[in-house]
């Protein structure tokens, strides 16, 4: 069926970016991995094919023998065959392996839909941000996949929308946990509620009252709120080494919070934290 369709076609390792990816950022493609001797891959695939045909274009479906595509294999993660991957706008948004029944590849298809919208919606967001905005608020409570939740809640952080962000991490939170990427949001909405105040307003006031202690953390919130990270890291050592139980503790938290809020391989991360460990332990 694949010679008979428009909407079916054979891939190879040297056209699998153009058939793929490149054809993916016009509209949906389905990529089928699969092999000769694999019983289960010839079991599916006249399904996919069937369905693919049936769709009319609402999809593309671009089979990748194993053997001819060793490169895209590896790329794309393949363990077990047969491996089934959702592409759009150049990238996997969903994906399954084994040969399953027909009746949950169609609910599988029609799934892939709603994600494609919100895709076009993260997209349009660079163009359009209130219209592309307006479009994920309408399309989020739909949303069942937690990674797409995280990608989300992202996207509406560096816009702005606050509320929003709340919003998805109260619904990932009530799971029992956060990934990693939504703990990193939560913090940074944390540090945001508490970190205010102009710095160098605040440090003239250290100046003049340099045994206040509460000056001191609120300088260094002030200096967390404006990125100054390595400052109010040494200022929040100092209040721990100085009054570990009242402003060290708030400190010491303070620095836990942010922390969380930055990137884990970060070089000032791993000097501080090992700098706060020696003062507590």
């Amino acid at each position: 069926m694949a010679d008979d369709s428009p909407y079916v076609i054979n891939t190879t390792d040297q056209t699998f970016d153009v058939d793929v990816i490149e054809r993916s950022r016009l509209g949906l493609v389905v990529v089928d991995f699969w092999a000769q001797w694999c019983a289960p891959c010839r079991m599916l695939g006249p399904v996919l094919e069937q369905i693919a045909t049936e769709a009319n274009g609402e999809f593309t479906l671009v089979k990748a023998e194993t053997d001819h595509n060793p490169n895209a294999a590896t790329q794309f993660a393949v363990g077990g065959i047969p491996a089934v991957f959702a592409v759009y706008q150049g990238e996997v948004i969903d994906r399954f392996e084994g040969a399953l029944p027909e009746s949950a590849i169609r609910e599988w298809l029609s799934g892939l839909e709603g994600q494609s919208q919100l895709l076009r919606a993260i997209a349009l967001v660079e163009s359009d941000p209130n219209a592309g905005l307006e479009q994920l608020r309408s399309l989020v409570s739909e949303v069942e996949r937690d990674d797409v939740l995280i990608r989300l809640a992202k996207v509406f952080w560096d816009n702005g929308c606050r509320e929003e962000v709340q919003a998805i991490l109260g619904r990932l939170e009530a799971r029992g946990f956060l990934e990693q990427e939504a703990e990193q949001l939560k913090s940074m909405l944390a540090l945001e509620s508490h970190s205010g105040g102009d710095a160098d307003e605040i440090r003239a006031k250290v100046s003049a009252a340099p045994d206040d202690l509460s000056l001191r953390l609120s300088l260094a919130k002030a200096l967390v709120g404006g990125s100054e990270y390595a400052e109010a890291f040494d200022l929040c050592l100092d209040l721990v080494e100085r009054d570990r139980l009242n402003t060290g503790e708030e400190a010491r938290a303070l620095m836990v919070e942010v922390f969380k809020s930055l990137p884990p391989e970060s070089e000032l991360v791993s000097e501080y934290r090992r700098k706060l460990s020696m003062l507590l332990f």
